[in-house]
């Protein structure tokens, strides 16, 4: 029951935090869009810094929930800062989803569900070696950086899912970087740490996914980013702990086929919201 109730908290702060921020970088000058000068804009919008305050105590209620929780029950709960988010930005703009919009809303929670409670991810198998290692990292990182550079010739609309996509890839590589670096605090203590990479790269891809977002957020309104990124997170840390961290999925035929089911749901549902005509928030910008 804590660990539920941590989850759920932590969502409400998700979304909250999310809707704020993106109430907030809607009015920066488009010209900041990918530029860093962009978050020190938005630094000066008190609503943005209550925004990043509510996303920061999400991400930490998340994280006590994920230490104490199975991978499989706290990462659907926190999906969840999708519905959220939608029910905060209809009470702050006064806009409305409408059925198809809740219906793409409901594919994309109940798709990251499918797939992570069929999927049963578990620890405790062997760490893959460098060349593995590298070689995750690396496409997850290549992927990411492919996403920003074809979103920067799209309209901005199209523009706002293809950075969130790139940030959700960046994060997910960043649970799977934190939970490395908080298995060696566990052994090893705080000098191995300090002494080690990860926490500085956690750090690093921490600020790099705050401008994607910030940027996607900028550039449309919520329902074009904020699907996106909510379920490639969890899938692309899933993939990176399957990946080098020795995690197991299960791969029954029927675990395998409602993992299939669930992304495609997440698929659908990300194209359902995008194409969804309710929550304009603003005009449709192209560059």
């Amino acid at each position: 029951m804590a660990v539920f109730i941590l989850a759920v908290g932590a969502a409400c702060c998700l979304g909250l935090g999310f809707v704020l921020q993106q109430h907030a970088a809607q009015r920066a000058p488009k010209s900041d869009l990918l530029h860093w000068r962009l978050l020190l804009d938005l630094a000066r919008m008190p609503d943005w810094l209550i925004g990043l305050g509510f996303m920061i105590a999400g991400l930490v209620l998340s994280a006590v929930a994920l230490s104490q929780g199975e991978v499989a029950l706290v990462e659907p709960l926190l999906a969840t800062n999708l519905v959220f988010a939608m029910l905060m930005a209809r009470r702050l703009t006064g806009t409305r989803l409408g059925r198809s919009g809740w219906a793409g809303v409901a594919l994309i929670a109940l798709g990251v569900t499918s797939f992570i409670v069929a999927g049963r991810p578990q620890g405790g198998g062997t760490e893959a070696g460098h060349l593995r290692f590298w070689l995750v990292v690396g496409i997850v990182s290549g992927l990411a950086v492919l996403l920003v550079l074809v979103a920067k010739h799209m309209p901005l609309f199209e523009e706002a899912t293809l950075l969130a996509l790139a940030a959700g890839l960046l994060y997910g590589l960043q649970d799977a970087l934190t939970r490395m670096t908080t298995e060696r605090l566990d052994e090893h203590g705080i000098g191995a740490v300090v002494h080690s990479w990860q926490p500085y790269a956690v750090v690093v891809i921490g600020v790099v996914g705050l401008l994607l977002v910030q940027s996607a957020f900028e550039a449309a309104p919520l329902r074009m980013s904020l699907p996106a990124l909510t379920a490639a997170q969890p899938l692309t840390g899933i993939a990176c702990a399957v990946g080098f961290l020795g995690d197991r999925l299960r791969v029954t035929p029927v675990a395998v086929a409602f993992q299939v089911v669930g992304l495609l749901a997440v698929v659908g549902g990300v194209v359902l919201l995008g194409r969804h005509p309710a929550m304009p928030g603003h005009h449709h910008f192209h560059k």
